[in-house]
Order: structure tokens, then sequence, then C-alpha cells
């Protein structure tokens, strides 16, 4: 199976650079232009990230900062800082490993192999998945907002997972009722809609955000 690599740099020729070249080295290569767009990539479970600490909108300390308690693989800092300092900070983040640009590639190259071959050993994963700022551990069953968790009920997160491992898809009430009560429950699908409201209320009034969208007439559904 091939090893995927997540690279997020806003340089676009670095990207390019290093895209093409990992992909003649048969890895799966995505890529991100900004922080944005690198916690929504998470879902695709890279097992590597090679990460540039100069970006505009959220600079990779603080993006790696954010993710580490919910991503496991190592984290490459790349850089143009050179002090001391800036190293320090990286490594005390959670990242695993610093290159100062410009750098080689080949030495690039060999560190990805080296850490990739530790996480081989190690052979551990994580279950999480991103939403913006919203990350949700189904293994650990837990849902923070950038950091910050938020408080389910056991049903509610039922309800979280089976919609948000299907973003897009309509569940009608009865749907969710049967796959999370079961077929042989004694009660009613009406249930839903009590549950749904407290769901939106909780996760609304930490993010801001309504990520479940009622299809009038049909059900619910998980905006992608």
């Amino acid at each position: 199976m091939k090893d995927k690599i997540l690279i997020v740099d806003d340089e676009k020729m670095i990207i390019n650079l290093l895209k093409d070249h990992f992909e003649t080295e048969n890895y799966i290569v995505f890529t991100a232009l900004s922080a944005k767009e690198a916690i929504e990539k998470l879902s695709l479970k890279p097992h590597i990230i090679i990460l540039d600490i100069n970006m505009p909108d959220m600079d990779g300390i603080t993006l790696c900062s954010k993710i580490r308690n919910h991503v496991y693989c190592p984290i490459i800092f790349l850089s143009a800082r050179i002090e001391e300092q800036d190293i320090i900070n990286g490594l005390r983040v959670g990242g695993d490993d610093y290159i100062v640009k410009p750098f080689s590639i080949d030495e690039l190259t060999a560190r990805v192999e080296s850490h990739l071959r530790r996480e081989q050993r190690r052979t551990c994963s994580t279950d999480t998945r991103f939403s913006g700022g919203l990350a949700i551990d189904y293994s650990e069953r837990i849902i923070s907002y950038e950091g910050k968790e938020i408080c389910v009920s056991r049903r509610e997160f039922d309800i979280i997972k089976l919609l948000s491992m299907n973003a897009g898809i309509v569940f009608e009430k009865e749907t969710i009722y049967e796959k999370i009560w079961g077929y042989d429950a004694e009660g009613d699908s009406s249930v839903i809609k009590e549950h749904i409201r407290k769901i939106r209320m909780k996760l609304s009034r930490v993010t801001g955000i309504d990520y479940i969208e009622t299809v009038w007439g049909v059900g619910y559904r998980w905006n992608k």
C-alpha cells in the first residue's frame, strides 16, 4: 500500500516541486495552500505531513498545536527561519522534525522515509474526522472544536457519527431511529427531532456553525 503525504505550503512552486517528486517516488500526495485547506484534508488520513511554518492565515506552529491531539502521524516542519527558538517552538507543539529552507530534496526524502519506518513499527492510527475546526474522534467518542471539548450524550454522539460519516446523504427520521435505537426498540422516531435540536444547539453555541441541515419533508443530513 502506498504511503500518503500531505504537503502544506502557501508557495505553489514548492507545492508543485514536492508533489512531482514524491509522486515519482510512488507516494500518494495531497496538497494544501492554507491551514484551513489542510484541516479539511486531514480526513484523508495522511501517513505524514510536511508543514510550512510561514503561512498567512494561520502559521504552521499554530496549526500543529490545534491538530496534534487528533493526528498521530509524523509532522515535518519546513521553514526559512533558522533561529534556535523557532526550532524549539516547532518541536514543543508536536513537530517531529524541522528542515530549514532552502533544503535538499534528497535529505527531506530520507527523513520522510525514516519517520514512516518508525511509524510502521509503532503501528499507531486514529479514527478522527475534521470539519473545519470541528474534530470528531470516533474511537474515543469525543467531539471538540479548536481543542475545546463539546459534551454530548451517548445518543447524540451516535446521531452525529451516523450523519457525519455519511456527509451529504439525507437520512429520514425513521432510518436514524432504526439504525441507532434498533429495529425492535419500543418508541417513536419523533424523538429524533428533539435530539437534532439539542445537537444543533450544542455545536452552534461553540462553533457558530449549523452542521446539520433539515431537508424538509425528507429528513436530515450533515453538511459537507
